[in-house]
């Protein structure tokens, strides 16, 4: 297997603030770059916070040019960076959970959460999935939160080829348990990496639980978050081997 670093970037998000959540986006991905990271994921809704009330206001078109400059500083810095925004993919279209992958080659990607949880559905509508990344060799399913909640999600990212299933998410320390036990069985069963990005603290009214991880393909644990803070879950492959780290990140 060739080499591959991936991180999750588990990040504190300032209420409906997109200026300043997309400055601190680019701190963690500068963060990244210095770590050789090739792929980064953000949590659920990063660059809002998990804001339902706030969702129609926010929401955006993928291709609107306030994102323009973290789709310019990921392709300059060559990081691959998937982050979360209420989108709308017309004018008159429902909100949608997108997840939007910014290039390392410039390119734009759209997932949007396919399985709400209940309550969501008054801010949002169920999104359409996405198509699998390619990562050099490697094949990267992505999923928001709930949709890993259905087995037949994971499922049908293995049968796309997928051998790294990558969620971005918002977990409470009450279902941390049971969310990353499904997970690590995700990686067993299907013989993916998985990487969950959790925020780093509290959002939309929920305390995060933190503690973003990944998982190796034979569901033994790779790297770990200790607990919430802005951080990042760094995983490295060399040869058929995986090491991990975390990494504080802090203001410029």
């Amino acid at each position: 297997m060739t080499p591959l670093t991936i991180a999750a970037a588990q990040s504190i998000s300032i209420a409906g603030d997109l200026a300043a959540n997309i400055a601190w986006h680019q701190r963690f991905m500068q963060v990244a770059a210095e770590q050789g990271v090739q792929l980064l994921v953000f949590p659920e809704l990063s660059l809002t916070g998990y804001e339902r009330e706030l969702a129609a206001e926010l929401a955006i078109a993928p291709e609107d040019a306030l994102l323009q400059p973290l789709r310019d500083f990921a392709q300059e810095i060559g990081v691959t960076t998937v982050v979360g925004m209420p989108v709308r993919l017309s004018e008159d279209s429902p909100v949608l959970i997108g997840a939007l992958v910014l290039g390392a080659d410039g390119s734009l990607g759209v997932y949007s959460k396919q399985h709400l949880h209940p309550g969501e559905e008054v801010a949002f509508a169920p999104g359409r999935g996405g198509s699998p990344l390619t990562i050099g060799g490697d094949t990267v399913a992505l999923a928001v939160c709930a949709d890993f909640s259905h087995a037949s999600h994971a499922a049908a990212a293995a049968r796309q080829g997928a051998n790294l299933y990558a969620a971005g998410v918002l977990i409470t320390e009450n279902g941390y348990a049971p969310d990353t036990t499904l997970l690590q069985g995700y990686a067993v069963t299907h013989s993916m990496v998985v990487l969950m990005a959790n925020h780093g603290g509290a959002t939309g009214g929920w305390e995060s639980a933190g503690r973003s991880a990944i998982w190796a393909s034979d569901g033994s644990l790779i790297a770990a978050a200790p607990g919430t803070g802005n951080l990042l879950v760094v995983a490295r492959r060399t040869t058929d081997d995986w090491t991990g780290q975390t990494v504080a990140v802090a203001e410029a």
